[in-house]
């Protein structure tokens, strides 16, 4: 049998100089595990497990894990589980996306270096799926995704209460002086009380309905939440859809293409959903050569409207999201607009998928193509000499009424300096201004934290202030909410423009051009420019995985994957 058509613990050997030694030795120490003989003869299903104690969305996993192996036996393969990095979002520092690139480096290289015909990826938390599909779409090994899904709400007197949309809603609250230290200590226990990802259409569900649009989970599984009996029958369906795989091969190379990436913009679209898909989306396709165009995004964007009501965008959570009819109702309303012979992992296009019975669709919560929540769609793009290269605008989150503004910046030129002056009584600021975060973008010393959901100067919380333009290269979570531009590109550590903007200088935002200005004139700036000296740490000054990402990272409107991760050109 050739390397090639080999299959279970036959497959990638150990090289010893003598093929048959290394088949001989490998079975010998898979034999101390207490396998029979004929069970090592049956093709294996890799489990990428990114379960951690540093990562409570992933609680779970131990019991999913059981589930996924019964289908897997079910389905006549052999499953194997093998630990990947697990990135728990709040428990990282200096924040999550440093480490994803790390993660799908893992995910990739242990999927190529030991023997399996396929590979479940379990994950869940902001950057694993991510994580693991750039990891999988690199190996290009039939993978298919099964994640964490959402936890349930929770209460707080008659409000229910769902991390992190409400955190954010009643932290914000606490610094205006309308709760105590007393209710907020109380409500700091009730925000997240089971396992899984945020209740809301944060991050976490976000990638979760986009895995699920692209094709490389199973249909119907994106929403489940994670307590509900129906994860561990879809976590047993995924075991046996991966067994199935090995004899019917379908690769990740197959299932994420143009046409399926341009319909998971779609429905990051039609849900208002994360910003952070933006750059997920990006370096996922990144890692198969299919470039992701925010002029694109723009187009999409003035015809797909917005379908889904969930927070931060709307009032309801995941939960109801999947009891209304999950991501199957959201692409039958945006059936017209999809590319329906886009292949999935079960071996059926899309169009397959949507020729069957929709069932019970709760319109409260998912709103029809014909009478939608907003007529474009929740993201938007924005270019102009402050953002060269793009910026990322979550309209469908934002107070419209800021949409066509011009302001005065107030620029904090690092995190450091925005926590020290932001509260101060001092600080020169008033409503109509433009708060400008420098420094917080990819290749900064903070590495691209979702520190752009800058907080609202006490001063002008206390008075009723809920909603200012905010502007960064930094990221926000998807559970987020504010008139807030992000992305900036090029970043202000490597001299993009954002770099230049000083206290004082105006600002003039227009969602309708899809533009964001700094109205100096070219000379000043230009002066500016030459005067520009980065406060980054040299990369020289660093070591190890630290070094490799200061060194590689790339911009967000490539995905902030690193260079070395894109495929080699032939």
């Amino acid at each position: 049998m050739s390397e090639q058509d080999a299959r279970g613990l036959a497959r990638g050997l150990t090289n010893y100089g003598d093929k048959d030694f290394s088949v001989y030795l490998r079975n010998s120490f898979a034999a101390s595990m207490g396998y029979s003989r004929e069970v090592l003869k049956k093709p294996i299903v890799g489990i990428a497990n990114s379960f951690s104690g540093f990562n409570n969305c992933h609680r779970h996993f131990p019991e999913m894990l059981e589930a996924v192996k019964r289908g897997v036996l079910l389905g006549g393969g052999l499953p194997i589980e093998f630990p990947t990095i697990s990135l728990g979002e709040v428990f990282l520092s200096p924040t999550s996306l440093k480490f994803r690139n790390l993660m799908s480096m893992d995910t990739e290289e242990m999927i190529r270096a030991q023997p399996m015909d396929a590979v479940v990826l379990m994950g869940g938390c902001d950057k694993t799926v991510p994580a693991q599909l750039m990891g999988a779409a690199s190996a290009d090994l039939p993978a298919i995704q099964i994640v964490a899904g959402p936890m349930m709400t929770s209460r707080y007197g008659e409000e229910r209460l769902g991390a992190c949309t409400d955190c954010r809603r009643f932290w914000g609250k606490y610094r205006a002086g309308e709760v105590s230290t007393e209710q907020i200590n109380d409500i700091e226990g009730r925000l997240a009380t089971t396992a899984g990802t945020c209740a809301v259409m944060g991050t976490a569900s976000t990638m979760a309905c986009i895995a699920e649009t692209l094709g490389m989970s199973l249909p119907g599984t994106a929403a489940i939440p994670a307590v509900h009996a129906d994860r561990l029958r879809a976590a047993e369906a995924t075991g046996l859809a991966a067994a199935r795989m090995i004899d019917n091969p379908i690769r990740p190379s197959e299932i994420i293409t143009e046409k399926s990436v341009e319909n998971a913009l779609r429905v990051l679209l039609a849900l208002g959903g994360s910003t952070n898909a933006i750059i997920h989306l990006t370096a996922i396709a990144g890692r198969l050569g299919i470039a992701v165009s925010l002029e694109r995004l723009n187009a999409l964007s003035d015809e797909t409207p917005v379908l889904v009501n969930l927070k931060p965008v709307g009032s309801n959570y995941m939960e109801d999201f999947f009891f209304a009819g999950g991501v199957g109702a959201v692409l039958r309303e945006l059936k017209p607009l999809l590319h329906l012979d886009c292949r999935t992992v079960t071996g059926d296009t899309l169009g397959d998928r949507l020729a069957e019975d929709a069932g019970y669709v709760d319109r409260k919560v998912i709103a029809s193509a014909e009478a939608p929540l907003e007529e474009e769609g929740g993201l938007v793009a924005l270019f102009g000499n402050l953002a060269p290269r793009g910026a990322i605008l979550k309209r469908s989150a934002a107070d419209r009424s800021l949409f066509e503004k011009e302001g005065r910046a107030i620029v904090f030129n690092s995190l450091a300096d925005l926590s020290e002056r932001i509260d101060d009584p001092d600080l020169d600021v008033a409503a109509d201004d433009i708060l400008v975060l420098q420094n917080a973008g990819p290749r900064s010393d903070s590495g691209m934290p979702e520190a752009g959901y800058l907080p609202i100067p006490k001063k002008l919380s206390s008075k009723g202030v809920r909603d200012m333009i905010r502007v960064s290269d930094a990221r926000m979570s998807g559970t987020a909410f504010g008139t807030i531009v992000l992305h900036v590109a090029p970043e202000a550590a490597v001299g993009g423009p954002l770099a230049l903007v000083r206290t004082g200088d105006r600002i003039k935002l227009s969602v309708k051009d899809k533009t964001i200005s700094l109205l100096v004139d070219d000379e000043e700036l230009q002066r500016r420019k030459v005067a520009f000296k980065p406060s980054v740490q040299p990369a020289s000054e660093r070591r190890g995985y630290d070094r490799i990402y200061a060194e590689q990272v790339l911009q967000a409107d490539e995905g902030c994957d690193f260079e070395i991760m894109q495929p080699v050109k032939a």
